[in-house]
């Protein structure tokens, strides 16, 4: 009897590596398609990454600079009325502000000038201030000697603006 057991054994022996060898293949398989799956994400996260970073080159990242004037306080055309407003210049970097105090005699006349022409009844509404902003950049902007460049100025900020 000792001769049929080895046979069984045996033949138990030749089925069970069979199992195993499709659980292996099947278990390879799925890993490859894991390992494929993952790293065609990895391949897409990294390529839809690299599109942000291309839009935020081109986007500039400079922090703004402001530079604060001291307040215009003048008179406004036929109303006997005044107008008192604080300007806040929005610039594109430190030197254009050193430029500007530096010449600020003549940024203040030339803003003193421009002020004391207009009339209470053209700085109501808010495209009035809007438009009156335009102006005022432009005075900024000329260049301070006659053959110099223009400023640099990004925008003007009205931090107070009072008509009496």
């Amino acid at each position: 009897m000792a001769a049929p057991a080895i046979p069984v054994e045996s033949a138990e022996a030749e089925e069970a590596v069979p199992a195993r060898r499709p659980k292996k293949k099947l278990f390879i398989i799925v890993g490859m398609f894991v390992v494929l799956l993952g790293g065609g994400a990895g391949a897409w996260f990294l390529t839809q990454s690299g599109h942000d970073t291309k839009e935020s080159d081109t986007a500039p990242s400079r922090v703004p600079v402001y530079l604060a004037l001291e307040t215009f306080t003048v008179n406004l055309q036929r109303d006997e009325q005044y107008l008192q407003t604080d300007i806040t210049l929005q610039l594109s970097d430190p030197s254009q502000a050193e430029a500007i105090k530096m010449h600020m005699p003549r940024v203040r006349s030339r803003l003193l000038t421009l002020l004391s022409s207009k009339q209470a009844d053209e700085l109501i509404t808010a495209e009035d201030k809007k438009k009156l902003a335009q102006e005022i950049l432009a005075q900024v902007r000329l260049p301070f000697d006659a053959n110099g460049k223009p400023q640099q100025v990004d925008d003007v900020l009205f931090t107070t603006f009072v008509i009496q």
